[in-house]
């Protein structure tokens, strides 16, 4: 089993529509590539500041092929979306764990 992690901290101004949107939209139109079987969001708490408010969505999947795909026909466009609703007001980093135990 794979996660696909994508931490993203948003201006706190923007924190509820930011939260409204990714579960309306952003998270659902993600799952509907088909390329992952479920999702998690957190609120990162060890990462909390005054501007800016941190979250994690994690994206599990099965096999590396699954990703690849996501990355090759789905993320530019998903991606772009949320920069073009929300630029200069986020910072993402993604991250592929894969589960050892």
């Amino acid at each position: 089993m794979f996660i696909y992690s994508v931490t993203i901290a948003i201006d706190k101004n923007l924190e509820k529509e930011w939260l409204e949107w990714m579960i309306q939209k952003h998270i659902p139109d993600v799952m509907n590539t088909g390329c992952f079987l479920k999702y998690n969001i957190y609120q990162v708490y060890s990462a909390l500041s005054e501007d800016l408010s941190t979250y994690n969505v994690q994206y599990l999947f099965e096999k590396v092929e699954d990703l690849e795909k996501y990355q090759k026909e789905f993320a530019s466009q998903l991606q772009k979306e949320h920069k073009d609703k929300f630029e200069g007001k986020f910072v993402a980093t993604r991250t592929v764990l894969k589960k050892i135990q």
